[in-house]
């Protein structure tokens, strides 16, 4: 493959891990407590849902459209994704969330009384955990939400599966993801979502940030082998 063609999959990955994170992250943190009109866990749950939906058919032809280092790392333990692609791939999507969380900052604190302190969308646990939830609660929450994500990916991408409706599905399922799992952790399965506003908050966001690295990963690893298992034509 010729390098301009690489570069080009690794710019597909940034902006559309910048989508997701400027799209959903910016409904939580502008819209979803907006006086009396907010959009609310549900109008949130579908931002994420749509970012993923309208990125894999902008450029799922282009990249595969992971937006996601867990997903990347789900797809090559279920056979679908070259290990030396990884690691550039999830710098493309870290730095693609990053860009969307600064972009975000800047629009949100054009208001007065903005505080960044308040979460800014961050993934927590404890204290930090919409509901209060704690560290096991959020950590299986993470694991099981992340391994059922990449079931459906490898599903719905799988050649005898319905030719064309893969992003639907797959927006779907994070929009349900996120329908769950909001009040546990604020919903990650996203190490690079969890970090594109972590880093603008800072202390505890920072401090808690390595369970939304480990958790999406390991629960991707669990939904790869549960989809080859399952998945696998019979010889």
């Amino acid at each position: 493959m010729h390098k301009e063609e690489v570069m080009k999959k690794y710019a597909a990955e940034f902006f559309g891990t910048f989508w997701l994170v400027l799209g959903g992250c910016g409904s939580a943190v502008l819209s979803a407590a907006f006086p009396n009109v907010g959009i609310g866990l549900l109008g949130v749950s579908l931002a994420f849902g749509l970012t993923v939906l309208t990125m894999a058919f902008a450029i799922g032809h282009i990249s595969g459209c992971h937006l996601n280092p867990a997903v990347s790392i789900g797809l090559w333990a279920g056979g679908r994704f070259p290990a030396k692609e990884i690691i550039p791939y999830s710098i493309a999507q870290v730095v693609g969330g990053i860009a969307a969380g600064g972009i975000l900052y800047l629009i949100a604190s054009g208001k007065p009384g903005f505080d960044v302190a308040a979460g800014f969308a961050s993934n927590g646990y404890g204290a930090h955990s919409p509901g209060g939830y704690g560290l096991v609660a959020a950590l299986t929450s993470e694991v099981v939400m992340t391994a059922m994500f990449l079931l459906v990916i490898l599903g719905a991408t799988d050649t005898r599966a319905p030719q064309g409706l893969a992003p639907i599905a797959i927006g779907l399922c994070l929009t349900l993801i996120h329908l769950i799992s909001i009040p546990v952790t604020n919903t990650s399965v996203n190490p690079a979502r969890s970090t594109g506003v972590a880093v603008f908050v800072g202390d505890w966001a920072i401090g808690q940030l390595w369970l939304f690295w480990i958790a999406p990963i390991v629960g991707a690893l669990l939904g790869a082998a549960i989809y080859r298992f399952i998945g696998n034509e019979q010889k």
